[in-house]
């Protein structure tokens, strides 16, 4: 058993590299936190992040050099004492694009947050769906316009949604932080638009930069399509900290939390109790019997 948790931990590590090293030390150069540096920054300090989703895409699309995680990062996570459920795309993976898996690993983690009733968080940094497989992102009932039809499911039940553009926002991915309750935006990395210069060259051969077609001043000053502007990452995910820290504790899962107890004497004993054979039965009161029975809730 300790053979295995060390090989999923191993396993664990190559995912959180994302795009690879030489693609996270580009996305830096930018002036860019990463997609879990992001994370981490914006989480409490004294709380620990609860990650799920993290080895969607294992082993699919190798013809298309792969997507490690899904190319996003998503779990629950405390932010000024509110707990929530967090998205943050991984722009070292394919640019942040959007494969079949990705969708549906956001889907999963809207659901999450309506299932109960939990404030969501967006980073977004992604430049659209990867668009030679653009035929199976969207057909289905539970594919990607699925994200928008949860933007306004939410939005209805007074479930609260905050954006920020980080970086690329591109296409279709342009409606969920404009369809949030906050639209932030990173100034000189942040845009926002349907399609691209590059595209609108194409199509009708006009020059433009990116900040000047949708970048943070075009946006927030013109436009009004979002909130407020921040002059980098950190500055940005401190006003989410603030707009947090004034909703409501009504928000959360409905459950009080109660003072953790360990589970048993030597957490370690635990390999001891589960099997290598996931199809094997095993006896849950032993994992989850409390060091004596003075303190034993079952």
């Amino acid at each position: 058993m300790q053979q295995l948790l060390e090989e999923l931990q191993s396993k664990y590590e190559k995912v959180k590299l994302g795009g690879g090293k030489k693609r996270i030390e580009a996305h830096k150069a930018k002036g860019k936190m990463t997609a879990r540096e992001r994370i981490e920054y914006l989480i409490d300090k004294d709380s620990r992040f609860l990650e799920f989703g993290t080895f969607a895409g294992d082993g699919m699309y190798e013809e298309e050099g792969g997507c490690p995680g899904g190319g996003c990062v998503t779990g629950i996570g405390y932010v000024s004492r509110r707990m929530c459920v967090i998205v943050s795309n991984d722009a070292t993976v394919k640019a942040g694009a959007w494969f079949p898996i990705s969708a549906k690993k956001n889907l999963r983690a809207q659901e999450i947050a309506m299932e109960n009733r939990l404030p969501i968080i967006y980073l977004v940094d992604s430049a659209g769906v990867y668009l030679p497989m653009q035929d199976e992102v969207f057909p289905d009932k539970e594919h990607f316009g699925r994200i928008f039809r949860n933007n306004a499911q939410m939005s209805s039940e007074g479930i609260p949604q905050i954006s920020a553009i980080m970086g690329s926002c591109v296409a279709g991915g342009a409606y969920l932080p404009i369809m949030s309750d906050y639209a932030l935006i990173v100034e000189g990395t942040g845009s926002v638009f349907l399609a691209g210069p590059y595209l609108v060259k194409s199509s009708i051969g006009e020059d433009v930069d990116a900040e000047t077609l949708g970048g943070a001043t075009t946006h927030c000053e013109i436009s009004g399509v979002t909130d407020n502007k921040y002059p980098d990452d950190p500055s940005c995910l401190d006003a989410i900290k603030k707009i947090m820290d004034k909703i409501g504790h009504n928000q959360m899962a409905g459950f009080d939390r109660i003072e953790p107890k360990l589970p048993i004497k030597n957490p370690s004993d635990i390999y001891s109790i589960l099997p290598e054979d996931r199809a094997k039965p095993y006896n849950m009161l032993d994992i989850n019997r409390s060091q004596s029975k003075k303190n034993c809730k079952i």
